[in-house]
């Protein structure tokens, strides 16, 4: 049975533990605020954009014309994935969702006979797959320098990215981030980027469309615009990244907070209890020796 020092110790240990989560709690909020803001304006953009361009490639189709992005190198041999994840722990399951993500995708595409190279944005998910899969990597992102995201971070990770698909490195690239819903709710998400897939649209009306005459052509449009379509999905999915990152470690902090709260209520209960059977003895201690005189 600890003593009555130890768990006094215990006690404030826990308190000074409470006011740390607690703060990191108010300041993830505040964080969120602006990263959530963020993320939900650069929303509609990314999809009209995206819209934009899937009408283009519609109307280009497969033609030996087709810009390289669009059209594909040909072939589906080597695989890069790009794994966003944070720079920073405690927030919860969020880097590891997106990591376990990863390893599935590593995975299949092994077993299917595909080579696989990996391009890690965040320490973390550079530090979970290190492990089993640092073979494979080929770059790392450090954004732990950078107080907030810019379009000219993910312009420097794209620019990178589109000189590897030049240079022949890989035929297919997939972002692996987190999508943000709510404070308790990231959805882990993988996204190809080379080449360049748009969903089908939805309705009959949206996919007949209004009817528009280019200039210059579709495909020096394209030539032109499906790089910048690289950057803009990987802002965005920085921007989705950042504001589930930051979800994620206001719930994880705010549990920790109620946790440790709910310890200190048991040691404090633990304490008076041991306290009172001190007392206690001390008493019957003293009455023993006054009966004995």
């Amino acid at each position: 049975m600890p003593s009555l020092k130890d768990l006094k110790n215990r006690i404030a240990s826990v308190k000074s533990t409470r006011k740390i989560t607690k703060a990191m709690q108010m300041v993830a909020a505040a964080k969120l605020r602006r990263a959530q803001d963020a993320a939900e304006q650069a929303r509609p953009y990314a999809e009209r954009f995206n819209a934009v361009l899937g009408a283009l490639s519609a109307s280009v189709g497969s033609s030996a014309t087709a810009p390289k992005l669009l059209a594909g190198t040909g072939a589906d041999d080597v695989h890069l994935l790009i794994v966003m994840t944070a720079e920073r722990g405690l927030c919860g399951g969020f880097n590891s969702s997106i990591v376990k993500k990863a390893r599935v995708a590593i995975e299949t595409l092994k077993s299917q006979g595909k080579t696989v190279k990996i391009l890690t944005v965040g320490k973390k998910g550079r530090e979970q797959l290190k492990r089993d899969h640092g073979a494979l990597f080929i770059g790392h992102v450090d954004l732990g320098d950078v107080k907030r995201l810019g379009y000219a971070d993910a312009q420097k990770i794209a620019r990178d990215v589109l000189i590897r698909f030049d240079g022949g490195e890989f035929d297919v690239a997939t972002i692996f981030y987190s999508a943000f819903v709510n404070v308790v709710s990231q959805v882990p998400q993988s996204q190809q980027i080379i080449p360049a897939a748009f969903d089908a649209p939805e309705t009959e009306e949206a996919a007949s469309g209004p009817l528009y005459d280019y200039e210059p052509d579709e495909e020096r449009i394209l030539a032109d615009l499906l790089p910048r379509g690289v950057a803009t999905q990987i802002f965005s999915a920085l921007l989705e990244n950042a504001a589930s990152e930051q979800g994620a470690r206001m719930s994880a902090m705010d549990n920790a907070t109620r946790n440790a709260g709910e310890m200190i209520d048991k040691l404090t209960i633990e304490y008076n209890r041991s306290r009172q059977a001190v007392i206690t003895n001390e008493l019957i201690e003293i009455i023993s020796g006054a009966e004995a005189l």
